[in-house]
């Protein structure tokens, strides 16, 4: 959405203003450094008229002098500068870096499921690269150039009137070049930002997606479709480059024809003696100097147009709306018991379209519910809205008495584990990753977690043990390995209550067997919601809260259920052939 650039300029000013000591430090050198560059042309005049005049020796060393100590001033300045104006530059983007991961992981779930990995990373990189570059050039050189320009016109106006006069004639064309060439440059910008966050989404997705992209053979079709997009983006690159070197070539012309004309005109006045030698080589260090300015006030213009494009991805992102945030009055949850109650509880993920239709259900502390149903009947969904992933429509959920949307979402989610069908391992050691959520664990902690759920020796047998890098996302160890080592740190969390969500769904017999151990010592004692693919985590549930169309169909034991001969019953038979009644804890309840 477009904006006004002055707009979204002043909106950086927070991100600036804690660095404003360091910002005048650096400004008020640039502005030395271009007062020594406005007075470097009149030592120069100096210089060329006592050597006309045919001066000493003495005099000449004198001036040659002054030059060097005026250069080396110069050169000195221009080093602290730099340092200077690197730091605040680091300074302003770690500012702005900082706020914009920050309301990344603020953001709710939903956002992220609607914008892909690569293309997030991809717009935070460019717009704050494309933002620091027109901060530095706005900062740093906007005041010196225009002092410098001021100084250089008053010096040029007291040495010659009529030379000034014929390069101001020149001297507003460049910019008028430069403001036609920037909304083309604006509107390449937006397409080039657009081009390359697409581009590296699909390439997010394809290299996290290889396995199934070599299992179809996909690796040359890939290859290509990203090969396209870089051409097609290329070709707009290119299409600019041509631009903006013509748009320079016309940029540069008026200097050069203003530095042909002032040497025509101020040749004819040396000869006619109305000015000096040294008045003319002054004329012509202010115009070479006279013109880069120049420039850079177009070039900043043109940079601030097309940073108007990074700056509106940022505050895109800043003013994100943030669905889940806490409420003012929000506070830390105290010290859970796991008491559970949804009431008459109502959420679509389009409004229009619920999910969940008044779902209603109390859970005691320390109660085991497994969660069955159809696909899409809402049991995911259920847990999500407990850890406030989102929030109600209608209705409420309360857990010891407290509505969860009075509790801070840090609070309330540290005392909630999760293990999933496909956990999530970082790219760390194994160590790191059972410590993941509990980052004041002992060691001792961490090995007690791993061996309760059976992860011990497993770990123990890889190269490094706890030391050992399980690469992202786990890839260097097997689902079972990879599932226990989600257990262990959930155990490790101690939550008062757990969120299975068909935790032991993909695995094999033995896995499966390894796993159940660790899990009964992770549900002793604690508040569970369990998601069952799995027959034996259904049977040994205190209830089976069977889920249809957002609504509580059927609500009992294994037991209960199967005398009551619905619709849980029926899964029973249809999907088990009767095999629970003979013992079988495997047996696949796939419709749940």
């Amino acid at each position: 959405m477009a904006r006004s650039t002055w707009t979204l300029v002043r909106r950086t000013i927070p991100f600036v203003a804690p660095h404003r000591k360091p910002l005048l430090l650096v400004t008020g050198l640039a502005l030395v450094l271009a007062t020594f560059s406005a007075v470097e042309p009149l030592l120069m005049k100096h210089l060329f008229d006592e050597l006309a005049a045919r001066a000493g020796l003495r005099m000449l060393l004198t001036a040659m002098g002054g030059l060097l100590a005026l250069e080396l001033a110069r050169a000195g300045l221009t080093a602290w500068l730099g340092t200077v104006s690197w730091d605040v530059r680091i300074a302003v983007e770690y500012a702005l870096r900082e706020r914009m991961i920050e309301k990344l992981n603020l953001l709710p779930v939903s956002y992220h499921q609607q914008e892909t990995v690569g293309g997030t990373m991809n717009k935070v990189n460019q717009s704050i690269a494309g933002f620091i570059t027109a901060f530095g050039d706005m900062a740093f050189n906007l005041l010196p150039t225009l002092l410098y320009l001021t100084l250089s016109v008053i010096a040029m106006l007291r040495l010659d009137w009529r030379l000034s006069l014929l390069v101001v004639v020149f001297t507003p064309l460049p910019a008028l070049v430069g403001a036609r060439a920037a909304k083309e440059q604006t509107q390449r910008e937006r397409r080039l930002l657009q081009r390359w966050t697409s581009l590296y989404s699909r390439l997010n997705e394809v290299l996290t997606g290889i396995v199934t992209v070599k299992g179809f053979a996909m690796e040359r079709a890939e290859q290509q479709r990203f090969l396209h997009g870089v051409q097609e983006g290329n070709a707009i690159v290119r299409r600019g480059v041509r631009r903006d070197n013509l748009t320079g070539m016309l940029r540069g012309l008026p200097g050069t024809l203003s530095r042909i004309s002032a040497l025509a005109l101020g040749g004819w006045l040396v000869m006619q003696g109305e000015i000096t030698v040294g008045t003319l080589v002054a004329f012509l260090g202010y115009i070479g100097g006279l013109f880069g300015p120049v420039q850079s006030l177009t070039t900043l213009y043109q940079t601030i147009q097309k940073a108007s494009v990074s700056l509106e991805t940022i505050f895109d992102l800043l003013d994100a709306d943030d669905s889940v945030q806490d409420v003012p009055e929000a506070a830390d949850a105290p010290p859970l018991t796991g008491a559970v109650r949804f009431e008459g509880v109502t959420f679509g993920y389009q409004p229009e379209r619920p999910v969940l239709d008044g779902f209603t259900l109390d859970v005691r502390p320390g109660e085991t519910i497994a969660l069955v149903g159809p696909s899409g009947s809402g049991k995911t969904t259920i847990t999500q809205l407990l850890q406030r992933f989102y929030h109600p429509q209608g209705g409420r959920i309360l857990v010891d008495g407290l509505d969860v949307q009075r509790m801070t979402q840090t609070s309330l989610r540290r005392q909630i584990g999760t293990v999933f069908q496909d956990p999530h391992l970082f790219n760390d050691t194994v160590r790191e990753n059972i410590a993941y959520g509990s980052p004041d664990a002992s060691e001792e902690d961490v090995v007690a977690a791993a061996k309760a759920a059976n992860a011990h020796d497993f770990i123990m047998a890889l190269p490094e043990g706890y030391d050992t890098v399980v690469r992202e996302r786990g890839s260097r160890l097997s689902g079972g390995q990879r599932q226990r080592i989600a257990i262990a740190r959930a155990l490790l969390k101690r939550p008062p209550i757990l969120v299975l969500d068909e935790a032991t769904s993909a695995l094999d017999a033995e896995s499966e067997r390894l796993i159940q151990d660790g899990l009964e010592v992770l549900l002793k004692g604690r508040t569970a919601f369990v998601i069952a693919h799995r027959l034996s985590t259904v049977v040994d549930a205190d209830r089976i809260v069977v889920v249809r169309d957002g609504r509580v169909a059927e609500v009992g034991s294994h037991a209960e259920l199967l005398a009551a001969g619905g619709y849980y019953a029926s899964l029973v038979r249809t999907q088990s052939e009767g095999m629970l009644g003979q013992g079988a804890e495997a047996a696949p309840l796939r419709a749940a």
